[in-house]
């Protein structure tokens, strides 16, 4: 299959107008561009960054989506992370659970380590994958109005879908929330669980 041409949308404006509307939404985010990219768009306790953590977002967002099923979940990773952990799809598709959503920011390119092309441009279908996984919807985003299908449909407690988003592989300025784990760790649980002296005990 031919390297695709739809690469254009901007990551960083991308995951802006996602999150702009997440209201209480758990958001876990993959290693590199995409924790860049979720703090870029405003920092908030219930961001959950993934430092060093390669493959590891979309478990973790599933662990997150069972055990709160009341609230959306968002897993917001790259192609590179998501090519490097397929087994979890196949885990999040038999589990299924109704509020999480996974995103892939999709540059066709192993961004973390030199940008080289990856799986994704050269004809594995993570869409398909997904699809074949059992999710309940799955898309590809390569354009305006399938972004404002996604944004519309991103946080709904509605089934787990899967959008892998095409974006451009233009470098952009990188914006680093806490890399202090620990903190980050009880940030988020004080968000969710909703006391912070009985956490840190």
């Amino acid at each position: 299959m031919a390297k695709s041409a739809n690469n254009t949308l901007d990551r960083r404006a991308v995951v802006k107008r996602i999150l702009a509307d997440r209201g209480p939404a758990l958001v876990v985010s993959g290693l590199g561009s995409p924790t860049y990219d979720v703090s870029a768009s405003g920092d908030n306790d219930r961001n959950f960054y993934l430092w060093g953590a390669m493959g590891s977002a979309v478990p973790m967002g599933l662990g997150l989506a069972l055990a709160q099923p009341d609230l959306p979940v968002l897993v917001v990773t790259g192609d590179g992370e998501m090519l490097m952990g397929l087994g979890s799809l196949a885990t999040a598709g038999v589990k299924r659970p109704r509020n999480l959503t996974i995103v892939v920011l999709d540059n066709e390119r192993y961004g973390e380590t030199g940008m080289q092309p990856s799986h994704s441009g050269l004809g594995v279908d993570l869409v398909e994958i997904a699809q074949s996984c059992g999710f309940d919807w799955s898309m590809a985003v390569t354009d305006e109005p399938a972004l404002a299908e996604l944004c519309a449909k991103a946080f709904a407690i509605d089934g787990c879908g899967l959008a892998n988003i095409k974006v451009s592989a233009k470098p952009l300025p990188r914006t680093m929330p806490s890399r202090d784990g620990v903190y980050l760790k009880h940030r988020f649980r004080a968000s969710v669980l909703g006391d912070e002296e009985q956490i840190l005990q």
